[in-house]
């Protein structure tokens, strides 16, 4: 995750507070100045740490002879997640799309920002939704950003619009917000020319093109590699043009992102996405709290319920609860739960906001190979016959072989896939036999989270559950998840309770997920002869 070293700096701070006996003024001095040195060191602005130290010791001061020792342990925790929280947050409201009507953005930014690539991963970030995206091309200063811009919207299957001949970056996006609105296209993208505060040709170019198109919104691309320099040069560009939105990129490898989170109170306007990585999909939504929690490793337990809502249709969703009340579980309804898991985003984001594993279930660079692997098993499945994935007709030799022709994989690889298959129906009986088989039971049990968590360690068999690797731990996680705060909504969510049928294919969802990252243990259990991709967790095979 994104400044984990900080996250790790701050959480090792804040658990000296389960090491003292007695919670006093010289302990929580103590603990405030390691976490002041993280945020000195992660390059946040000095007045801003400051600000944050003062607030803390101040709310805690004022209740420390009033409470319990362990109330004040939660209390001080707390009240630092709240405070860096509120480091981050703006007053100011992000611009909201409006569906069948044009929305025009205009991205602007210091050269070398990451400008052209944050164009194009935003638009496939809106691509997905179903949104109709159009980019334009209004950089003529830099060589080869008509290239780039041309070369990134055919990878993504993004219409373009540019003039490679002409150097008038006004006329063009004049001409291309045009052509994107009379073709009733619902985004539209323009891309400007990086520059710095110093160039005031360049500026004044920047107030033309926007005089000229109008935009909705603007953003602003902030580096986050420059640190605290981030503060002048977006103070800058709020001066010339009102800035709307901000987005950081590359906070996946520099330590000094903390310098331009602090630094986004130049312009008051909302950080919207985060860049962690070069790929398409290395765009993240950004909320203050999820992603202080994911920070210090508490999860995001709002956030996962309604990533889950979104990915599965209610329909599959209300299906798979009532095939999990009886103890099923075929082959289609596996398909069902990979595809969903693909459509909660990039693994490595959905994993971190599950508490306690960001850093226990996937490790560093595996979360494209994990991505690979449910692909993969996508391809076999997609090969299947109605009859073969409905598990009416059981896949006998010939029937694998003609499987892994079909999807471009290996005899092996397909036994192997129903291999996995086979632990995760044993499994969903298992959950049948604790006759969760009322909406009344599946409230009662939602008051009460330990006492699901209890009627699932029974249910279903240890060795099971060994022999699934990464799902053991996961029940182990769930387990320890029972006396945390907003459980009872997260199960509600789950499995159907008094918020209704939605979010109900989380607990597969969840297996699903941890078979496609520890392929059942990190490649344990993989038939002989297995291809070392596969092995891996990645791999070829036709894509859906």
């Amino acid at each position: 995750m994104v400044l984990a070293e900080l996250g790790q700096k701050i959480t090792q701070a804040l658990r000296k507070l389960n090491q003292a006996t007695v919670i006093d003024e010289k302990v929580l001095n103590e603990i405030l100045t390691e976490i002041a040195s993280a945020l000195l060191g992660a390059d946040v602005n000095i007045k801003y740490v400051a600000k944050l130290r003062d607030a803390v010791k101040t709310i805690v001061t004022l209740q420390m002879n009033n409470a319990a020792v362990a109330n004040i342990r939660k209390l001080i925790q707390s009240t630092v997640v709240q405070e860096l929280t509120n480091m981050l947050q703006s007053e100011n409201k992000p611009y909201e799309f409006k569906k069948g009507k044009p929305n025009v953005v205009m991205f602007v930014g210091l050269q070398g920002s990451g400008k052209t690539t944050t164009c194009t991963k935003f638009a496939y970030h809106y691509m997905r939704k179903g949104w109709r995206v159009g980019l334009v091309c209004a950089d003529t200063f830099r060589a080869g950003a008509f290239e780039q811009l041309k070369m990134n919207a055919a990878k993504i299957k993004c219409p373009f619009f540019g003039h490679k001949k002409e150097t008038d970056p006004v006329k063009i996006a004049q001409e291309g917000v045009n052509f994107f609105k009379e073709q009733k296209f619902e985004i539209i993208i323009v891309d400007t020319s990086g520059r710095h505060k110093q160039e005031t040709a360049l500026f004044e170019e920047m107030q033309q093109v926007q005089a000229a198109v109008n935009p909705d919104t603007a953003l602003f691309v902030m580096d986050s590699s420059i640190g605290q320099a981030c503060y002048d040069q977006a103070l800058a560009f709020n001066k010339a043009i009102k800035v709307g939105s901000v987005i950081i990129t590359k906070l996946d490898g520099h330590a000094r992102g903390g310098g331009a989170l602090s630094a986004v109170s130049a312009t008051q306007s909302p950080i919207i996405f985060i860049g962690t990585g070069e790929h398409f999909d290395d765009l993240e939504s950004f909320n203050a709290s999820s992603f202080i929690k994911r920070l210090l490793g508490l999860g995001d337990i709002g956030g996962l319920v309604q990533t889950v809502k979104e990915a599965i249709p209610e329909d599959k969703q209300k299906k798979m609860v009532e095939n999990i009340q009886k103890g099923e579980f075929s082959l289609r309804d596996m398909r069902d739960q990979f595809s969903s898991v693909l459509n909660m985003g990039p693994l490595n984001q959905v994993v971190s906001m599950i508490p306690g594993l960001s850093s226990n279930l996937i490790p560093k660079g595996r979360e494209k190979e994990s991505t690979a692997r449910i692909k993969r098993f996508l391809c076999m499945m997609d090969s299947m016959t109605d009859e073969e994935l409905d598990c009416t007709k059981p896949l006998v030799e010939l029937r694998i072989l003609r499987v892994a022709r079909g999807s471009g994989t290996r005899p092996e690889e397909v036994a192997f896939l129903l291999e996995e298959h086979k632990k995760f129906a044993k499994m969903v009986a298992q959950f049948g036999k604790m006759n969760l088989n009322s909406q009344t039971d599946l409230k009662n049990l939602n008051r009460n989270p330990k006492q699901l968590m209890q009627q699932m360690s029974k249910a279903i068999d240890p060795k099971l559950l060994q022999q699934m690797g990464g799902m053991g731990n996961l029940m182990n996680m769930m387990k320890e998840m029972g006396n945390m705060e907003g459980m009872q909504d997260m199960m509600s969510q789950m499995m159907g309770g008094a918020g209704g049928p939605a979010g109900a294919g989380g607990m597969p969802n969840l297996g699903a997920l941890a078979s496609a990252l520890g392929g059942g243990g990190g490649g344990r259990g993989m038939p002989p002869g297995m291809p070392p991709g596969m092995r891996r967790g990645g791999g070829g095979g036709r894509r859906r």
